[in-house]
């Protein structure tokens, strides 16, 4: 005759599964096992995991990686969760075993070494840290077990590193900006200035679409309205077009039924690529990044007087006003406060001549 087994525990589909009361709590799950004696000690387990909680408050142990998974689960609608996926995969061999009241700033080191050794910039190691910070915060004052207590009972103070490594902006000058784009292959040319007559993000301007474009019939232009999920701050952005601007969307509209921009039919998946790089250096110009386009156009309406608020608005900064909501007086007040960063004479600026040579070199070439 079989032995017993032990009340509390039945068999489906070959794995031996968990029902039942512990001290007033029902536990219902897998134990994972198809040995009946393995899945009696996962039970013997569970039963002393719920009886040291009852009695004495004591937390079953919890390794991170099982808070991180949860974290992932829960927050699968937020705009950025790919990245917090990515810290949590480069954070998961240093601490993913550790049980989360072991999880501090000391066990965060060998983490925070090899980043430094792999030439990481301290910004990006302070998101990983910033990742494992609010999760062991909602740990300790959000998740609750099935016997009332939070997974952790304190978080640890895990302080961000001090950023000392940040690359200063670097506006550009007129000069330098004449010099950077002549260099330039045609279709990034394009790209350059508009983002710093507009004050684009990279990936705003790479996958800025057509159907985007609002015509504005009272002023004779158009702007664009970027989709809050396509903006970094997740509102939706007002793209308003000074004349250099509207002059390069005019140049490409017809060429792609969908992306403005494109090479070879296809939309350009980032600025800062080989043709980028190998064009800042032969222009003597290999400190600036393609974000600094966006920062000269910010520094240009500062130096033009443009006010703060405005400036919140054509960068597309977060403001907690409703930046697409405007009257055309509004509007027009806003192009009239971009344009200021035209130059003396837009319609002669050395970009926009550039601009125009490169295009009247194309259409000879193609003839």
């Amino acid at each position: 005759m079989g032995r017993k087994r032990t009340a509390g525990l039945y068999e489906r589909n070959g794995v031996w599964h968990i029902d039942k009361q512990i001290r007033g709590i029902r536990i219902c799950e897998s134990t994972g096992e198809s040995s009946l004696a393995k899945a009696e000690e996962y039970l013997a387990k569970k039963t002393e995991e719920v009886r040291q909680a009852v009695v004495y408050g004591v937390r079953p142990k919890r390794a991170f990686r099982r808070a991180a998974t949860r974290y992932l689960n829960e927050n699968q609608q937020k705009r950025r969760i790919a990245d917090t996926a990515l810290h949590l995969k480069q954070l998961d061999p240093y601490i993913g075993h550790l049980p989360i009241e072991s999880v501090h700033i000391g066990t965060l080191q060998p983490f925070i070494e090899a980043r430094r050794k792999q030439g990481i910039k301290t910004k990006s190691i302070n998101l990983a840290l910033g990742v494992v910070r609010h999760i062991l915060n909602l740990a300790a004052s959000e998740w609750l077990d099935g016997n009332n207590l939070t997974w952790l009972h304190t978080p640890p103070k895990i302080k961000l590193l001090p950023v000392t490594d940040a690359r200063k902006p670097w506006p550009l000058s007129w000069e330098e900006q004449a010099r950077l784009f002549k260099e330039l292959p045609t279709h990034l040319a394009r790209m350059a200035l508009f983002k710093v007559n507009t004050g684009t993000r990279d990936k705003e301007v790479c996958y800025l679409r057509w159907e985007w474009e609002v015509a504005v019939p009272e002023l004779g232009t158009s702007v664009f309205i970027i989709p809050e999920d396509r903006v970094k701050n997740g509102e939706e952005r007002l793209l308003v077009l000074n004349r250099v601007a509207m002059s390069v969307i005019e140049e490409v509209r017809g060429e792609h039924a969908d992306y403005v921009f494109t090479y070879r039919d296809h939309p350009i998946a980032t600025m800062n690529n080989s043709g980028w790089r190998s064009a800042r250096k032969r222009a003597g110009l290999s400190q600036v990044r393609v974000h600094d386009l966006k920062h000269t156009f910010g520094r240009r309406l500062r130096a033009a007087g443009v006010s703060y608020e405005d400036r919140q608005d054509l960068l597309g900064h977060k403001s907690g006003r409703i930046t697409t909501h405007y009257s055309a007086a509004e509007l027009e007040s806003l192009i009239d406060a971009a344009n200021r960063v035209c130059g003396e004479n837009s319609r002669k600026s050395p970009a926009l001549v550039l601009l125009k040579q490169k295009a009247v070199t194309r259409e000879v070439l193609t003839a």
